[in-house]
């Protein structure tokens, strides 16, 4: 009763100062938003690195309701909204504003597919922000807390013949919980962004094994010693002894095969492996079988596994990146993922590849996925095309909103330059590392993914060194970036700074750390007619009005991060930013994505000098 009295009180006063219900309706779109069809968005497996022949897809229409939390279950679901879009977003067909007072409703009548007859019926749900509940035909079958990682539920036994019903509740509260949400904030300024709420990854259905079934499956490869080691989990333990049948393979030849107890490791060898690297992502396929004592075929699914080693190496006086045991130089984009349409998510599986692509072709080697997680496909198209990703944790922290929107929002937890670590309070940090365990368990097996980093700019920044050394016991195949930027602290591996400068700041160079600018640039240039909001202030560090300024004074950056690679040891440099997003005018291409703002076969020939041997 206290929790829905607070949030009451808080929505009050944030309805005051956003003003409206609404969130800005902008007239971008993009062009893969015009292709749409309702009954079949975003129909691709959405788990490459565990995938299964038979599924179901729940996305497209679904009933819905905007409700208050002090309220009960709706009578009457008198709306409808596209799955898997957020509510905020224009895609989504309602595009309001979630206060922290309000509860998302949604429903869904589904019909079993006939192959699913005698399995049981998992239900997936890739990412919801913020906080779940479940029912199947009006019975609870679970509840989830956390906007980023996805979560199951076994719902056999609530099915029934025919027609069965999903119905879903969700309480997002946005910048007034100490949640991660990345750059989500009401209202939305300058370097802060529409927020997001409710299901925004695909939702499905899986029918399995009712014995056993695959579960997870880790695979870490071993260059150095030509192996890759692979760990099958099961969905539940069982007195019956399983077996897996595993089987490597190249453009389908057979490479490795053997045969383990289900849960155990298995390592094979790969003779002669073809290493993946971003001019060269060679992947090999995996086939996993789950096997009864009978030999009987209980599961079976699809993977793939690079083999790729990512470490610290000697170079050049001080500590350097090396991929594959050579030196490279990491060159970048800081990439947030966010879309004019769709917000969090893009418009289509299509639109998503697109940006990598296009990132690729502009001679980048490197994402930095800025402070949020994309759906998992983002990740095997970086692996397919050859981008080494690093992996931001979407920070968490208390905003107020200014009551004047001239002025930037007030910080409760964003430490400023060399600021003490915060105290956070014991339920915010077990969430917070909950969620940051997933991010790290749910994509270990992708093999763009090169680099951790837990922290930004002191946002939210709490027990640095604790938690740099919790990600590397999680995963000591990566490197980790304890903080990118400002508050920085002897842990880690990396030593990262920001400049936003014209004259771009040298990082110190360690012997114990690799030295690089997490983030520099951020060049602006507004493009009349792919603007999130016309004829308002439009943000950049130092912003141009022509492309041919912008590309002299990116130019004039980029000849300095040259220098500092060949004079002072520099490994990365992450540009800010892969496209414009909200009121930033600062990316390589306009929100839309319409309009590269600078040629692209240009700048893929100036960052060749990076990667010469």
């Amino acid at each position: 009763m206290k929790e829905n009295l607070v949030f009451t009180i808080l929505g009050l006063f944030m309805t005051a100062m956003v003003g409206q219900v609404t969130p800005h309706r902008t007239a971008l779109v993009t062009q893969w938003a015009k292709k749409i069809d309702e009954n079949s968005v975003w129909n691709e497996y959405p788990r490459p690195q565990l995938e299964r022949e038979d599924w179901q897809n729940l996305n497209g229409p679904w009933d819905f309701h905007l409700g208050k939390r002090t309220e009960g279950r709706p009578q009457n679901f008198s709306r409808t909204i596209l799955v898997p879009f957020a509510v905020e977003s224009k895609l989504s067909g309602i595009q309001e504003t979630v206060l922290p007072q309000h509860r998302l409703w949604y429903s869904k009548d589904f019909e079993l597919k006939d192959s699913f007859a005698g399995k049981d019926i998992i239900l997936h749900f890739e990412a919801v922000d913020y906080e779940a509940m479940v029912w199947v035909n009006n019975v609870i079958v679970g509840s989830h807390k956390g906007g980023y990682d996805r979560f199951s539920f076994d719902i056999t036994p609530y099915l029934k013949k025919g027609k069965n019903t999903i119905t879903v509740a969700v309480d997002d509260p946005s910048n007034f919980g100490s949640q991660a949400r990345g750059k989500q904030q009401l209202p939305s300024q300058g370097i802060w962004y529409t927020p997001v709420s409710g299901i925004w990854q695909t939702v499905w259905l899986e029918g399995v094994s009712t014995k056993a079934w695959i579960k997870e499956v880790k695979i870490t490869p071993d260059i150095d010693n030509g192996t890759v080691s692979i760990v099958p989990m099961l969905n539940k333990p069982s007195p019956e002894k399983f077996q897996v049948r595993i089987k490597a393979s190249s453009q389908g030849k057979l490479v490795a095969n053997t045969e383990i107890a289900a849960e155990e490791l298995a390592t094979l060898s790969i003779e002669d492996a073809k290493l993946w690297a971003p001019d060269s992502p060679f992947l090999y396929d995996l086939d996993l079988v789950l096997i009864d004592e009978k030999g009987r075929v209980l599961d079976e699914i699809k993977s793939y596994f690079g083999m790729r080693k990512i470490s610290l190496g000697d170079h050049k006086g001080g500590k350097y990146l090396f991929l594959n045991n050579q030196p490279l130089f990491q060159y970048g984009t800081l990439d947030q993922g966010w879309w004019p349409d769709g917000l969090h998510t893009p418009p289509s599986d299509e639109a998503m590849r697109w940006d990598i692509e296009m990132t690729k072709k502009m001679g980048f080697n490197t994402i930095r996925k800025h402070i949020k997680v994309e759906p998992d496909r983002w990740y095997y198209h970086c692996d397919r095309l050859g981008m080494l990703v690093w992996q931001d944790m979407p920070s968490g922290m208390m905003v107020v909103p200014n009551p004047e929107p001239e002025k930037r929002p007030i910080h409760l937890q964003h430490a400023k330059k060399g600021a003490p670590d915060l105290h956070l309070t014991i339920e915010t940090k077990m969430q917070y590392e909950h969620e940051m365990k997933q991010m790290i368990y749910e994509h270990y097996n992708y093999p763009s993914i090169v680099m951790w980093v837990p922290f930004n700019e002191g946002w939210g920044q709490y027990d640095t060194c604790r938690i740099a050394d919790m990600v590397k016991a999680l995963d000591g195949s990566r490197l980790i970036n304890a903080v990118s930027g400002w508050s920085l602290r002897p842990c880690g591996e990396i030593y990262d700074i920001h400049s936003y400068q014209k004259e771009v700041k040298i990082p110190s160079i360690s012997k114990d750390m690799a030295s690089v600018i997490g983030e520099y640039g951020g060049i602006g240039f507004p493009v009349d007619g792919h603007l999130w909001k016309p004829g308002f202030k439009n943000w950049g560090y130092q912003t141009y009005d022509s492309e041919g300024k912008l590309l002299e004074n990116y130019r004039l950056k980029f000849d300095q991060i040259v220098k500092m690679k060949e004079e002072n040891g520099l490994s990365a440099a992450i540009y800010t930013q892969t496209t414009d997003v909200e009121g930033e005018v600062n990316g390589l291409i306009t929100y839309d994505r319409k309009v590269v703002k600078m040629p692209v076969e240009t700048l893929a020939k100036m960052h060749e000098v990076l990667y010469k041997k």
